[in-house]
């Protein structure tokens, strides 16, 4: 399972956009997102690097996490549809 720490990610309605993104690449994909810590873990065959780019491509900012260390982001960004960043659609 990869985890990724999401930030941006601050509502229930982000949990929904990000869970569809993910599945628009893998649609068997096991999808877990927890608000409280801000991560989201998936279980999929598809290849990480296109997990990644579907939560992007939904607006937000994964940093994977390696074991016990996070890896350093690779662009800061603030958004999330509660967030300071684009609008959402509803």
């Amino acid at each position: 399972m990869r985890t990724y720490s999401v930030e941006d990610m601050t509502c229930g309605h982000c949990v929904g956009h990000i869970t569809a993104g993910i599945r628009a690449v893998d649609p068997a994909a096991e999808v877990r997102a927890d608000l409280g810590t801000r991560e989201v873990s998936v279980r999929s065959g598809a290849a990480g690097d296109a997990i990644e780019a579907a939560i992007r491509e939904a607006g937000y900012t994964p940093v994977a996490k390696r074991g016990p260390v996070e890896a350093e982001p690779v662009e800061a960004r603030s958004g999330g549809c509660c967030g300071s960043g684009a609008a959402r659609p509803t």
